[in-house]
């Protein structure tokens, strides 16, 4: 299927690794002209030469800013006149549990996990109503809706960012411009090679069993690759996904227990 995205200008945020970098795979090799994102300069110049020897046709660019901070997202908007599709990423806080979460905490993943967000919709929207296109994607999470109380923190935030673009989807629809969010579950990427050097600490156990503890807590017993994830949000951004906006898709080896 050609999605229709070819030439079409695309910022993915926090790419120069997994789930961010598996958005910016797959729109570029759909032909969509891709910027990548990351604060490590050095780190993003490698992830985009490796990129584009994968790709040789594709025109990829990158930008290192750092999201967090509202000079990183200047200069985003500065570097982008014109966008067609917004992938929104970013780095969730460690996991915890309430003694840890005081005025900072919450102050950090909120200024995380949902300002840098919001603050690029608002920066990149009214320019997709003006062309008619545009496809945002957020990178929320599973536990959005199935929170677990030690990620209850990083959950938050990102609900709070599922709420106000489900708010303003309604409003921009009609301008061909959609907004939806991606809820992705054990994803095989850097962050759960995190999460199971965590867990052998925890329980003192090797990494392959960490490992197969986690796969095993997924309907489908094993993780997710991010060839899967990358393909699903290219959809999202593709111009047959125009009739999809305020929705969230769960990409999480079936293992959402409730029925909406």
């Amino acid at each position: 299927m050609d999605l229709g995205i070819r030439n079409r200008r695309a910022f993915v945020c926090g790419s120069s690794q997994g789930l961010g970098l598996a958005c910016a795979r797959a729109l570029a090799r759909e032909g969509a002209e891709v910027w990548l994102n990351g604060r490590d300069a050095e780190k993003l110049a490698r992830t985009v030469e490796a990129l584009r020897a994968e790709l040789p046709d594709a025109v990829i660019h990158a930008i290192a800013a750092d999201l967090n901070s509202a000079e990183g997202r200047a200069a985003i908007v500065a570097a982008l006149s014109e966008l067609d599709i917004l992938v929104t990423n970013n780095a969730g806080p460690p996991p915890g549990a309430l003694e840890d979460w005081d005025e900072a905490a919450l102050a950090g993943a909120m200024n995380a996990n949902f300002v840098p967000a919001v603050q690029l919709i608002r920066a990149f929207l009214p320019g997709m109503q003006a062309r008619r296109f545009g496809r945002i994607v957020n990178i929320t999470s599973a536990m959005v809706k199935s929170p677990h109380y030690m990620m209850g923190l990083s959950t938050s935030a990102r609900a709070a960012l599922t709420a106000i673009s489900k708010a303003i989807s309604r409003e921009v629809v009609a301008d061909n411009v959609t907004i939806n969010n991606i809820l992705p579950e054990r994803i095989d990427t850097p962050r759960q090679e995190f999460m199971a050097r965590r867990l052998m600490a925890q329980a003192g156990i090797s990494y392959e069993e960490a490992r197969s503890r986690a796969a095993s807590t997924i309907a489908a017993k094993r993780y997710g690759s991010p060839e899967e994830f990358g393909d699903a949000c290219a959809y999202l951004c593709s111009a047959q996904a125009g009739f999809i906006s305020g929705q969230n898709l769960q990409l999480d080896g079936g293992s959402y227990e409730g029925l909406i």
